[in-house]
């Protein structure tokens, strides 16, 4: 009887002990549960992601990163927007990497309080290909990296808004205003960049767009022409700014971006879609600037019978000067690139690894400018390739010409001289020719060589043929209207390239058919048939019926899980609700430090990220510092829950005692009475909310 008493209480100690681990805390560690799916991951340029099969029972999702090599103390919390739900599956996307080997972690917590987790493949992260005129150590800022350090990593002093549609009206950010650094708060992002315009702050600033955001999204937020405006205070002002997108999918659609009178700014990962006029516009004094990894589809039909494809897709004009066009995807645009109209003086523009898919003219269109032009794929060609003119100059070196029309023209002469003229009625520029591979050319004449579709011309040609990249052209060899020879420019000066950051020729269509584009080259496909769409420069309407029709995927923004509203169905008419009886909440992005029932002491900040908790997208908090007070009373017993994006291991102390923020919230019942909130550890605290 003795032994079998033994062993049955042997048993409830043990069992009392596993219960005990359960209920104790064995449920907040992490673990690694059969069924949480990866169903991709992998790396871009300074970024990675990785994507999961929704989680049973999840209330939400932490994602982190980390060195492959590192220890797991260094993972790397990523902002909440940077996650967000489709309709099958989440994503969660790290950026300002540097080049390396990384691994992506994913929390989901559950709703009965405990945690599983999952760790990505390592994934192998490509520093983006910094070359051109934009990083010429001889130009003003030396960089067109915006808010970002040269190895892809974020400036420490940086700040970093997030844009989607249902916060472009109403997302905020402090901006200094004056010279004696007071800041004023801009409540939208057209506010926030008017403000901008001042001058006074020079902060490294990484505006994230997310998803599609059409123009009704970013109602007065762009100019009277339908722009997102980027612009200094005068010619030149530094700006270090950077536009980008996150993952595949985001969209400014039916809307473009103005640059003017800045410098350091850089603009990538977007897919600029029915744009009114220029898609991007570097209109005006703009110096170092980095126009990169963009899908550039048809903007709105304009006045002009050239104009049913849109105006420019990316436009530079008026003393704008060192900057650098590369891996954009140009779909079947109608006319790519102006590079100069009113230009009295020389700048510089590089162009490299561009994709210009089946578009039409201007790759670019050159006046007065020094352009160099290396490693792109024009790619069915309709009209023409590079066109000069105005005393302009040109090294077009390692591209691949696929059935471009007429690769390469020279105002008034050459192939624009035979026949009607096909292209301007301006004075000539010169081109520089090295090394280009030219398929199904329908005419190309050279000034020194019989390589072209006719023979060499010496007085009325497209270009001249160099030998090597360093050779310098004869100031024999001038333009027939004009007197124009080449300036040589590319042998004289940093450009910004060297002969390393060259592709061979061979991988030029490899290189940039994979690489041009945003992410993983976009969400949006579509197949051209080189038969009919090499010759033809119509609008492609099936085409633009693609793009009219393009529909999101995205359902929701943040780790909590803020909603998108369907497109098809209209926004529902706001419906807001007021606290409970006995419930009393505070809201500090809708408050501010005002209420009628907390007395609040100390700073808010609306630089220290989103985060979203029932429903609520909150950009503003009170910081928790040594100076901070929350002081209130109750009258019955109640429960007070307080709101951080602060990570576990600190603390908020409550009436003199230290309570630990787990999962960014503190939760404690409250006896009646008066009540302090005060600092424990150095925190951020976005809501409150008290229930009797």
């Amino acid at each position: 009887m003795k032994r079998t008493v033994t062993k049955v209480f042997s048993h409830i100690v043990l069992f009392s002990s596993i219960l005990f681990l359960v209920m104790g805390g064995f449920l907040n560690q992490p673990v690694h549960a059969a069924g949480f799916s990866i169903s991709n991951s992998g790396a871009g340029f300074e970024s990675a992601y990785i994507e999961w099969s929704p989680v049973n029972h999840a209330e939400r999702y932490n994602v982190y990163v980390k060195p492959s090599n590192a220890p797991d103390s260094q993972y790397e919390q990523i902002d909440s927007e940077l996650i967000r739900e489709y309709k099958s599956f989440w994503r969660a996307d790290a950026l300002g990497l540097a080049a390396g080997n990384y691994v992506m972690k994913i929390d989901a917590l559950l709703a009965n309080g405990s945690k599983v987790s999952t760790v990505s493949k390592t994934l192998s992260v490509k520093e983006h290909d910094r070359s051109g005129f934009a990083f010429a150590k001889d130009s003003p800022y030396g960089t067109g990296s915006g808010a970002y350090n040269e190895d892809g990593t974020l400036k420490g002093e940086a700040q970093v808004i997030y844009v989607t549609s249902e916060t472009a009206r109403t997302v905020r950010h402090d901006v200094i205003v004056n010279g004696s650094g007071d800041t004023e708060t801009g409540v939208g992002i057209g506010e926030i960049m008017s403000l901008r315009k001042k001058g006074y702050d020079k902060t490294p600033l990484a505006i994230r767009f997310i998803g599609k955001i059409t123009d009704e999204d970013m109602e007065g937020q762009l100019n009277s022409n339908g722009y997102l405006e980027v612009k200094g205070k005068s010619s030149y002002s530094e700006s270090n700014i950077t536009l980008e997108g996150i993952g595949e999918d985001t969209y400014a659609y039916g809307w473009g971006i103005l640059v003017r009178y800045s410098g350091n700014v850089e603009i990538r990962n977007l897919g600029v879609a029915l744009f009114p006029d220029d898609a991007i516009s570097l209109d005006t004094a703009n110096v170092n600037v980095w126009v990169h990894n963009n899908d550039l589809f048809y903007g709105t039909a304009g006045s002009d019978s050239d104009q049913a494809k849109g105006d420019g897709s990316t436009d530079l004009k008026k003393g704008t000067t060192y900057i650098t066009l590369s891996y954009n995807h140009y779909w079947d645009s109608g006319k790519s690139s102006l590079s100069g109209l009113s230009e009295s003086e020389e700048y510089f523009v590089t162009y490299h690894h561009n994709w210009f898919d089946h578009s039409d003219s201007r790759h670019p269109r050159v006046r007065v400018g020094s352009v160099h032009v290396y490693n792109n794929y024009f790619d069915g060609i309709s009209k023409y390739g590079v066109g000069v003119t105005t005393g302009s100059s040109a090294f077009v070196e390692s591209n691949y010409f696929r059935h471009a029309k007429n690769p390469m023209m020279s105002s008034l002469q050459g192939t624009d001289s035979l026949g009607s003229g096909t292209f301007s009625d301006e004075d000539g520029g010169m081109i520089k020719a090295h090394n280009n591979r030219i398929t199904d050319a329908a005419s190309l004449i050279y000034a020194n060589s019989n390589a072209g579709t006719d023979p060499a011309n010496k007085k009325s040609f497209d270009a001249y043929l160099a030998a090597s990249r360093d050779e310098t052209v004869p100031s024999t060899y001038k333009t027939l209207v004009g007197g124009t020879t080449y300036n040589n420019f590319d042998t004289k000066k940093d450009i910004g390239v060297n002969v390393t950051d060259i592709d061979e020729l061979n991988n030029v269509e490899k290189f940039v058919t994979s690489g041009a584009g945003r992410l993983n080259s976009g969400d949006f496909t579509w197949e051209f048939n080189d038969a009919v769409d090499d010759h033809s420069y119509k609008l492609n309407t099936e085409l633009m019926e693609k793009i009219k029709n393009y529909k999101t995927n995205l359902v929701s923004v943040g780790g909590n899980s803020i909603e998108v509203p369907t497109e098809s169905e209209p926004d529902p008419e706001p419906n807001p609700t007021e606290p409970a009886t006995g419930e009393k909440v505070h809201n500090f992005t809708a408050d501010g430090k005002a209420s009628e029932f907390f007395t609040i002491e100390g700073n808010l900040s609306n630089s220290k990220g989103t985060i979203h908790y029932k429903g609520l997208t909150l950009t503003d908090c009170l910081k928790i510092e040594s100076a901070t007070r929350i002081g209130f009373t109750t009258t019955e017993t109640s429960t007070l829950t307080l709101v951080f994006n602060t990570e576990d291991g600190k603390g908020i102390n409550i009436d003199g005692a230290s309570y630990p923020i787990t999962n960014g919230t503190v939760t404690v019942t409250l006896d009646p009475g008066t009540h302090l909130i005060t600092k424990d550890d150095v925190a951020n605290l976005f809501y409150v909310e008290l229930n009797n």
